[in-house]
């Protein structure tokens, strides 16, 4: 049988261990599991499968710790910023539990005599659900809880690149009193994702690169079934020359450079009124500066590695096109000497230019691109270069001006100055090529549902 071989980016690459990788027997039987039990989990109703869902969420604060070390294993996150994820995310699992009762329960949409209409929200039906690795909790309790609440069946592939997780949280899954069928796991590449969306399925609920999830909007297309996806970004951050960057350095830095800037939502493009440029990079270049970059596994590193070797490479070849078109290295740009493994030092480009592929395409690293603006016009206009819209920032003492310009930005998400959308109450996805549905909130939770109108006469 085929093995999936994980390895620790952050010690050369060394065997942590390995799983299975799942035949397309496995897959088909698996599916067909999730298509039986359908109907039963759809007429347990809401309130019986919250119920049924309620001790992962204990489960889950006993064993984050466990949780934590395997993910900065097997991707590179600090230990510390890997249990403060699980923390948030299950802020997230615990609003569903609490809230989704609410917003998928019947609503009356008209009443007159003995006349009453209402709209009921029933499951889809069986989902395939696909995520990436850089939040390895996180988006698997995004992409399967809200699915299983709604009264979807799942199957559920996570990445190749942290399967050892993948593995534990089916374990912790199993502990769960689920009928049979209800979800199910599967493991391997994209190779896998793909045959496992071409079974006899009703949904395809997809988080990750753009090229992936245009591949499978055409696949749910010659299927005629419905597909969420939330994909990449190029988040732009128009700063404009009344802002006080000291003010709003540790934001800037935590937007960049969280995750070793293995962010979907993150700034990835700085726009900067030209008259507070030079300020604004030194303050930045002296802050990560001071962020220690090492062994994800000691309490005291704020940087890790890159995913994978893979990765590293990608975000080398991006960072040498920019210099060789013209860009500037104000700090970081290489590997650091004294670690091996996926590790790239936090770096901050100065003098990009549009036609550079750092300002083109998806920086997955921890590289920030800096560019100058001039007028609110052309900060629009850069901030809307981009086939990307997944997110934006604007920071302005004008509020009026930083909503106008809000208004014009082509994205899913606006923060404006301190302000942070990150709230399970929120809705969240993109325009463009950042992705097609939305997930969180109630808009999130509907998304999942067939929606049923019934007129009583």
């Amino acid at each position: 049988m085929n093995k999936l071989i994980s390895t620790n980016p952050a010690r050369n690459y060394e065997k942590i261990g390995e799983v299975n990788i799942s035949s397309l027997t496995e897959i088909n039987e698996k599916v067909e599991k999730a298509n039986e039990a359908k109907q039963l989990w759809k007429e347990l109703g809401i309130k019986n499968r919250i119920k049924k869902l309620t001790p992962l969420y204990q489960i889950v604060e006993k064993r984050k710790k466990e949780i934590a070390l395997l993910i900065t294993k097997e991707i590179g996150k600090p230990i510390k910023e890997a249990i403060e994820d699980i923390n948030w995310d299950l802020t997230y699992f615990k609003w569903y539990l609490e809230n989704s009762e609410k917003y998928l329960g019947e609503e009356v949409t008209h009443k007159e005599g003995n006349s009453i209409h209402k709209v009921v929200y029933e499951p889809i039906g069986s989902v395939a659900s696909i995520v990436p690795w850089n939040f390895p909790f996180g988006n698997f309790l995004w992409g399967v809880i809200p699915n299983l609440i709604a009264g979807n069946t799942l199957v559920f592939k996570h990445s190749e690149e942290c399967p050892l997780t993948g593995k534990l949280l089916e374990k912790l899954m199993n502990e769960l009193d689920l009928p049979e069928g209800v979800f199910s796991e599967v493991y391997g590449d994209g190779k896998i994702g793909e045959q496992l969306v071409n079974q006899n399925i009703d949904l395809i609920w997809f988080t990750g690169s753009s090229g992936v999830g245009k591949k499978l909007y055409e696949i749910a297309g010659s299927k005629f079934i419905k597909a969420i996806l939330e994909l990449g970004g190029s988040n732009p951050a128009v700063i404009f020359e009344d802002t006080d960057i000291n003010t709003i350095k540790d934001k800037l830095y935590y937007k960049r450079f969280l995750n070793c800037g293995q962010v979907c939502d993150a700034v990835k493009r700085l726009i900067v009124h030209e008259s507070i440029l030079d300020e604004t990079i030194k303050i930045l270049k002296n802050l990560v500066e001071q962020k220690k970059v090492g062994d994800p596994e000691s309490e005291s590193t704020q940087i890790g590695s890159l995913v994978a070797k893979r990765q590293l490479e990608l975000l080398e070849s991006q960072v040498k096109d920019a210099i060789q078109k013209g860009a500037k290295i104000a700090c970081g740009g290489k590997r650091p000497d004294e670690l091996k493994g996926a590790y790239y030092l936090p770096t901050i480009l100065t003098n990009v230019t549009q036609n550079m592929r750092v300002w083109n395409e998806e920086v997955f690293g921890p590289v920030l691109s800096v560019i100058s603006f001039k007028t609110e016009e052309e900060a629009i206009n850069l901030a809307n270069d981009s086939r990307y819209g997944l997110g934006a920032e604007v920071y302005s003492k004008d509020e009026k001006r930083a909503l106008r310009v809000a208004s014009k930005v082509e994205a899913g998400t606006i923060n404006i100055n301190k302000g942070n959308h990150w709230l399970p109450c929120n809705p969240f996805g993109g325009y463009k090529d950042s992705g097609i549905g939305r997930e969180h909130g109630k808009w999130g939770l509907r998304e999942l549902c067939q929606i049923k109108n019934i007129a009583i006469g």
